[in-house]
């Protein structure tokens, strides 16, 4: 009996853990399903989550994309010399071999400018400040020289070389000025009319710059040929300061080209915003979509005689691709092949707007050998009435240049005497130095002035067009002295154009340090 209900309990106790077993199995089972059911729905949650932001964000951009476009492709229509195909513009697989055959070239793209262009502008765009309309103010064929064109101011016995490189959208004739004088003073001087340029802003939108590296080359041959081996100078300004760049680190590389004695750099574009790279962007989706005017960044009147109003997009790609190219190789190259570079003495606005002004010191000198360059930096008017009004201040990079240890390179700046005073003081450090000279001046700012814009350094007061109007002789056209009033929105043009600084207050001071520079005849 005791045996059969020992029996009994253990039966029963079996069933009992096997039921529980079962439930238990059941329930894990159950909760299994549940946390796998709620894993999918959380999933799906998410998923669709993720799909409905994916959709609101593409619709947006889709929406912001097109309101875009809308807005670009309304600007105004473009005219002829935004779409002139001129196919006798030089380029690097052109068969040109020497500058006399780039110069006759040259003439047949002028002559093919005058039938193109000039010859089929609609009556409705010849009004008095059209430059693509024969007898306006405007017209460049209204000077004794067409400065759009290259130039060449040869000498029996020179002693030396220069060839002027020009800025982007530019011409020779922003180095004109200072071409004249560095002749006067005993040099051969060429102004080289970079391809692209001083036809139409269409001479933008196609070339590159190895186009104009490769001009660059054939002009320092003649140069060094017509010159019989005295020493070649480049002054480059802008973009031609980048371009000079990039032929003498070529020059380290290759014994066959013509060295290089010196470089003088204007506002050199050593950096420029990497919005560059992709602004072109914008020009390939409107050649996709069929929308010639995404080619252009700005679509302005061309009234200016000697530099373009409108942008091609094609433009700062290219000198965005040129300044890559340039940091490239001077990453690429060791300090013995540095110790090579020609001396450099480099001028710098403070204050400029167009090219990254710290990029000079910060990506450029800072690399090369020490003792041989010199970098002149003209700050704002620092005068007390006008501290108040600005939005930026460049001191603090000024005087991290002066409080810096020492420098491979000499640093001059321009600067106020004291918040009452217009004059200006030089502040120096020489390089390998630690210690600060003050040297004074007679150079003081004009009234009214409060810096130097990027477009004003190579340019003298006395400049008949960009000049501050009070030369004889200057121009009908003051672009320089250009001060329309009335309300705004009314003009095309930019208000800033009419505020930024034309011409160059110490001009003479740029000039006779450059001379001094390439030791030639020092001029009064």
């Amino acid at each position: 009996m005791k045996l059969l209900i020992q029996a009994i309990s253990g039966r029963l106790s079996y069933a009992f853990t096997e039921s529980d077993l079962s439930v238990q199995y059941k329930t894990a089972t159950l909760m299994d399903t549940e946390k796998t059911t709620m894993r999918k729905l959380a999933r799906d949650i998410s998923w669709h989550i993720f799909r409905m932001l994916s959709y609101s964000l593409s619709g947006a951009f889709v929406v912001l994309l097109a309101g875009a476009i809308l807005y670009l492709n309304n600007r105004p229509d473009l005219s002829i010399w935004h779409r002139a195909n001129l196919d006798a513009e030089f380029n690097e697989h052109s068969p040109v071999r020497s500058f006399t055959e780039y110069r006759a070239l040259e003439e047949r793209l002028f002559k093919q400018l005058d039938t193109e262009v000039y010859e089929k502008i609609r009556p409705a765009d010849r009004y008095p400040v059209n430059r693509y309309h024969r007898g306006s103010l405007s017209d460049p064929d209204r000077w004794p020289v067409n400065w759009n064109r290259s130039f060449e101011l040869p000498l029996d016995r020179p002693a030396a070389g220069v060839l002027l490189l020009h800025g982007l959208s530019d011409s020779p004739y922003s180095l004109r000025g200072l071409g004249q004088g560095f002749h006067t003073a005993g040099a051969w001087v060429i102004g080289l009319r970079l391809p692209g340029h001083g036809t139409t802003p269409a001479g933008l939108t196609h070339t590159s710059w190895r186009d104009m590296a490769m001009a660059v080359r054939l002009a320092v041959d003649h140069l060094y040929e017509k010159t019989h081996g005295k020493p070649v100078y480049i002054v480059g300004y802008s973009t031609g300061a980048t371009l000079a760049v990039h032929y003498s680190l070529m020059t380290l590389m290759d014994p066959e080209r013509v060295p290089i004695q010196g470089l003088v750099l204007i506002a050199p574009a050593i950096g420029v915003s990497p919005a560059a790279a992709l602004a072109v962007w914008q020009a390939r989706l409107g050649h996709l979509l069929g929308l010639e005017k995404l080619e252009w960044n700005t679509v302005l009147p061309e009234y200016d005689p000697y530099k373009y109003s409108s942008f091609a997009i094609n433009a700062s790609d290219q000198v965005y691709r040129l300044t890559q190219e340039v940091q490239s190789r001077l990453k690429a190259m060791d300090a013995a092949t540095l110790q090579r570079f020609p001396p450099t003495l480099a001028f710098q606005s403070a204050s400029d707007a167009t090219v990254a002004a710290a990029d000079l010191t910060d990506k450029f000198l800072i690399h090369l050998p020490p003792g041989k360059h010199e970098v002149v930096i003209f700050d704002i008017n620092r005068l007390n009435t006008l501290q108040y009004l600005l939005a930026h201040d460049p001191a603090p990079r000024l005087n991290a240049l002066l409080k810096t240890g020492s420098l491979p390179f000499t640093v001059s700046i321009l600067t106020n005497h004291t918040p009452d005073s217009r004059r200006l003081v030089i502040h120096s450090k020489a390089a390998g130095e630690t210690q600060m000279e003050i040297k004074s001046t007679q150079l003081y700012w004009p009234e009214n002035v409060y810096a130097i814009s990027h477009v004003a350094l190579p340019i003298s007061p006395r400049d008949p067009l960009y000049g501050n109007g009070n030369t004889p002789g200057a121009s009908p056209l003051q672009l320089g002295n250009l001060a329309l009033r009335g309300e705004k929105g009314v003009l095309r043009l930019s208000g800033t154009d009419m505020l930024r600084l034309r011409w160059n207050p110490f001009y003479n001071y740029l000039e006779s340090k450059t001379l001094d520079f390439m030791e030639l005849q020092n001029l009064p």
